[in-house]
């Protein structure tokens, strides 16, 4: 009895030693799980853009993960819907710092979202790399965590009036915005330097106003102005300029890259062909890597990407890229070291190269006007550029 036991003891230690170093290496291999965040417009009039940030965040989490997942974290990709209202980014915001296992957000598209849920994040130092918003107070106001990989408007509305001014030769234009901190911001600086280079603002106003422009458009019509500029998002453009061609107005049409969706012409139809609009992101078809990430989008989703898809992309790139610097070693992933990894990354990336500046502006950014050339929503991409600079932010100009 006494053999069987001391047997039956043996045995079961046996069995023991063999599990508990199997068992200690699954424990050691389990680190937790690290989330990225995106937050854009998923549902509404905006949604096609934002639909392109998730999926471009989405592709780049993906493809990118294996590092960290080989040094034992589970990584997950949480998309937020923005619905392109402010109060919803901050809610949204809310949430994302009460989860502690995200550790960075790719995200907004509307800068009137951006700038309200980036004062959240800034509270626990979760990191925000934007692939779109383009307001200046986004990154002037300093913030360490809060980063931008597309241009300005400060710059993009200069880049505008010079073309409206130098290559089109306008002598008049009537200004229409949307009251937004995009809108009206891009429509101001247009306004300052088209103003300067002689041009006459025959009209400047802000409307909410989503159906019916007609008190807005007969003034306009009245004025007859060589070029009608709208600073907002194509869902309210679109039917504006649509509007416009159906009242008989003449005016060439303007905007900037609020305009840069396929839902413009969607929307518009042959109304915005023709039409010029600048771009703080450039298109793929001119994008340094573009034919591999376009092909992957297609093959993964089933369409073509939306302008600032590729941005997303870069965004979480760099995001995950400067967790995994974060990561090795084995120490512990915090939101301040991430956020402070971020801003000293630098990406080789589809939309270039890129790296910040020390308020988290990207060093050199690409500004484009394209032309829309056909009414078919499925060949927006082959909108013609022409013309195309690169250009430091205004903090880093020498």
């Amino acid at each position: 009895m006494r053999t069987y036991r001391i047997r039956h003891v043996l045995t079961a230690l046996a069995i023991a030693a063999l599990l508990l170093p199997a068992t200690a290496a699954v424990d050691a291999q389990s680190k937790g799980t690290i989330k990225i965040a995106s937050q854009s417009p998923l549902s509404g009039g905006q949604a096609a853009l934002g639909e392109g940030i998730k999926l471009g965040a989405q592709l780049a989490v993906e493809k990118l993960k294996g590092n960290l997942e080989k040094m034992g974290y589970k990584v997950e990709f949480v998309p937020f819907d923005d619905q392109a209202k402010p109060d919803v980014g901050v809610a949204n915001a809310k949430n994302i710092i009460a989860d502690k296992d995200i550790m960075a957000v790719i995200g907004h598209l509307n800068s009137g979202v951006a700038i309200p849920s980036s004062e959240v994040y800034k509270e626990v130092n979760v990191v925000m790399v934007s692939p779109a918003n383009t307001n200046p107070v986004v990154t002037d106001r300093g913030y360490p965590n809060v980063n931008r990989v597309c241009g300005r408007d400060d710059v993009q509305g200069v880049v505008g009036a010079e073309f409206a001014h130098g290559t089109m030769k306008i002598k008049s234009v009537a200004i229409v915005h949307d009251k937004t901190q995009y809108g009206q911001s891009i429509a101001e600086f247009f306004k300052a330097d088209a103003e300067k280079k002689g041009i006459k603002v025959v009209a400047f106003e802000g409307t909410e106003e989503k159906s019916n422009f007609d008190p807005i458009l007969t003034p306009i019509k009245a004025k007859n102005p060589d070029v009608i500029y709208f600073g907002g998002i194509y869902d309210q453009g679109a039917p504006f300029f649509k509007q416009a061609r159906e009242k008989g107005i003449k005016a060439k049409f303007m905007g900037p890259d609020g305009m840069d969706s396929s839902d413009l012409t969607k929307i518009a139809g042959k109304a915005v062909v023709g039409m010029h609009y600048t771009a703080a992101a450039g298109p793929a078809s001119v994008l340094p890597k573009a034919k591999a990430f376009v092909d992957e989008f297609k093959k993964k989703f089933g369409k073509n990407p939306e302008p600032y898809a590729a941005e997303a992309y870069d965004a979480a790139t760099i995001a995950i890229k400067a967790i995994e610097d974060v990561a090795k070693g084995g120490k512990k992933v915090t939101r301040e070291d991430v956020s402070t990894a971020v801003r000293k990354a630098k990406l080789s990336g589809i939309t270039g190269d890129i790296a910040f500046d020390g308020k988290g502006d990207r060093l050199k950014a690409q500004y484009f006007v394209l032309t829309v050339a056909s009414d078919d929503p499925s060949k927006w991409g082959d909108n013609k550029i022409v013309k195309q600079l690169t250009i430091a932010p205004p903090a880093a100009k020498k």
